[in-house]
């Protein structure tokens, strides 16, 4: 419609300046055309201001496509290479350069994770190579990514399998292998499986993959020991070039402890490599079991994702029940979940707090918020009522009551609000906030919390943790996270610590040659409260007998210790701290595997890497014809400029120099007129 209003201006402008000629004609003006000129321009501007405040601009931008270079930095990379580096490196970056003069060229590394500023560095210790193209997808989703080179051996070690992995990637994928697609003689035990924890005087199984190459005609058993003395031994007969299958033994419970059993499997004539045919295991044998009772005011998904995460452990059994069935008595149980109770309907907070069992509160909007302050004794919280909200959690990196996996941080960003029915959570000082509620981080408001005290107490402050399960699914292809919360929650309340007040803890106990050891002990006094006034210190002893002492740092109220990287060997350590002239002390031991994962296979996958370019519709190649990528990219019609139409609108009154044409073409007319009609 704006062309009417031009049209109009032009009109009314030329009729101005035509008046103008016709007069200045008749007073002999030297030359008419000139003022007339003037005075259409100026009635022309100005009517654009008034008819046409708002001028639409449009401009076509052509942005060039991506070529996204992604690097394999993995050790097994550099091991492949070796001496042939330099020339590797030499022709990879002649094709980008090549490349650079069509296409916008981006180089990333990747291995156990992805480097944006550096390529050509084999030092990493994992490949996985999902997440990098994930990255790819994220970071380029909405923008021209033309092409990605993936570089690598493609062989993982972490994350999905690329070729099943769901990614909405609409660019060719080209593939250059790295390495040689020769197969070696191998036997490898790939994992081993076992509950961290059993009962005593049970039976348990221990499940290992064995995985052989090339070893058709092998004979021979898979041995699982403790120490010296051999438990259990499997037959392994092996009747083709490719071998796949698990074993299970069957291992009896007969003393309480850390128990640190070895599996097994002799070389075959002819392999290489001999170092991945060793796994460590450690299983904790406890005493008794702890009943755990769940008792919700209403039925829950969130019920069944705790019986699913606690499901498999031997050292718990398991009752749930709804609070109209709740038993008279709590003295059989260890441990009591409460599932949004106390509720109005049903006001039980007397016989929790006469039961003087650690609890574990999980807030539903069913929950009683006047009841639940009335168990501060209890909690140590105090809550205030509100609307039901929604509240995302924020994992608090500086929680210590004890420890969860590594990737906890990644996977917890992912995960769906908790839903909410209170409003401020005070909680005593001392609590270990494990979340805290993201609209509340800068007062870091709790959302999940453990007290210690004489009876430990843990409360979730919202609803819908079974949806945090089946997102970390979604995203991860497994609950290990969100199960591991549950769990050493329950843990955390289960734990008799009145009979172990002084412990030291491991995130595992099987490490790498390539990985920090890290350790964090934990005192309590006599009311079960965290405290680290007295120092504490450790000795760390090899199988060879030489010992080494360190002295632990205090982190928070626990004690922390980063003994750095270790050589391959089995590491025992004794702990001891003295407190109020008591000594207290705590032992333990630890295995270190020479093998990196990075080293675990050899040689290049090549029907792994054709099938993944296959798929997304790109070319295959070796590292020795990296330079043919340069006319496969280059004749490839999908991988063109993009025509970005970016339109802008322009409000006149905000130029300023456009009211200074206007006055400059007024006051030339005026000044000439002037100068003419003195004459």
């Amino acid at each position: 419609m704006q062309w009417i209003y031009w049209l109009i201006a032009i009109i009314i402008s030329s009729g101005a300046g035509y008046w103008v000629y016709r007069a200045d004609k008749r007073r002999a003006v030297p030359y008419p055309w000139a003022t007339s000129l003037l005075r259409t321009l100026v009635v022309f501007f100005t009517l654009l201001l008034l008819l046409v405040p708002v001028i639409t601009i449009t401009k076509n931008v052509v942005e060039k496509p991506v070529i996204l270079l992604l690097q394999d930095n993995s050790r097994s990379v550099g091991n492949v290479l070796g001496v042939d580096s330099a020339v590797y490196r030499k022709s990879m970056n002649e094709l980008t350069n090549r490349l650079a003069a069509h296409y916008q060229v981006v180089q990333w590394g990747f291995g156990n994770t992805v480097q944006t500023d550096s390529t050509f560095i084999y030092h990493q210790q994992a490949t996985d190579i999902s997440a990098a193209l994930a990255r790819a997808q994220e970071f380029y989703g909405i923008r021209n990514l033309g092409a990605v080179i993936l570089a690598t051996d493609g062989r993982f070690n972490q994350g999905l399998n690329p070729l099943y992995q769901q990614l909405a990637l609409h660019s060719p994928l080209y593939a250059v292998a790295i390495g040689d697609s020769t197969q070696q003689k191998d036997l490898r035990l790939a994992n081993v499986y076992a509950n961290k924890t059993v009962t005593i005087n049970s039976s348990f199984e221990v499940r290992a993959d064995v995985v052989a190459e090339l070893c058709k005609g092998y004979n021979n058993s898979v041995f699982i020991k403790e120490g010296e003395e051999t438990l259990s031994s499997v037959p392994l007969a092996i009747n083709t070039d490719k071998y796949d299958k698990s074993v299970s033994f069957s291992v009896k419970a007969t003393k309480a402890g850390l128990h640190h059993y070895i599996i097994t499997v002799p070389e075959a004539e002819g392999e290489k490599n001999a170092a991945n045919n060793r796994k460590d295991l450690f299983v904790e044998v406890v005493e008794e079991k702890k009943n755990i009772l769940i008792v919700s005011a209403a039925p829950h998904p969130d019920i069944n994702a705790i019986k699913e995460a606690l499901s498999g452990l031997e050292s718990y059994k398991l009752t749930v029940l709804p609070v109209d069935a709740m038993p008279a008595s709590l003295a059989p149980y260890n441990v009591i979940i409460a599932h949004g109770l106390p509720s109005v309907r049903n006001r039980i907070g007397t016989q929790l707090q006469e039961a003087h069992k650690p609890i574990w509160f999980i807030l539903t909007p069913q929950t009683d918020i006047a009841g639940l302050n009335n168990l501060e004794a209890i909690t140590h919280t105090t809550f205030s009522p509100q609307g039901p909200h929604d509240e995302q959690g924020i994992y608090n990196p500086s929680f210590n009551a004890f420890l969860l996996p590594q990737n906890i941080q990644s996977v917890t960003d992912k995960m769906p609000p908790l839903v909410l029915n209170n409003g401020k959570m005070i909680a005593a000082p001392g609590a270990n906030v494990l979340f805290s509620q993201k609209a509340w981080d800068d007062e870091k408001q709790p959302l999940w919390l453990m007290q210690q005290g004489s009876v430990p107490s843990a409360v979730l402050a919202g609803e819908g943790i079974w949806r945090w399960r089946l997102y970390e699914f979604k995203n991860f292809n497994g609950h290990a996270v969100v199960d591991e919360c549950i769990r050493q929650t329950v843990a955390f309340l289960s734990a008799n610590n009145k009979e172990r007040p002084f412990m030291v803890a491991l995130p595992r106990y099987v490490w790498s040659d390539q990985e920090a050891i890290s350790l964090s002990a934990y005192l309590l006094n006599a009311n079960n409260e965290q405290v680290n006034t007295p120092d504490a210190l450790i000795s760390i002893v090899d199988s060879a007998g030489r010992k080494q002492d360190f002295s632990f740092e205090r982190s928070g109220s626990a004690y922390n210790l980063n003994i750095g990287i270790w050589a391959g060997g089995t590491y025992t350590y004794s702990a001891h701290t003295t407190y109020n002239g008591k000594e207290y002390a705590a032992t333990g031991t630890f295995v270190v595997e020479s093998m990196p994962l990075e080293l675990m296979q050899s040689g290049a996958d090549y029907p792994m890497l054709y099938s993944l370019a296959k798929k997304y519709n790109g070319g295959f190649t070796t590292s020795k014809n990296v330079a043919s990528l340069y006319d496969s990219i280059t004749h490839n019609e999908h991988v063109k400029p993009l025509i970005q139409t970016n339109t802008e609108t322009v409000p006149l009154v905000d130029r300023k120099w456009y009211f200074f044409i206007i006055l400059a073409l007024a006051t030339g007319e005026w000044l000439l007129r002037k100068y003419w009609l003195a004459q």
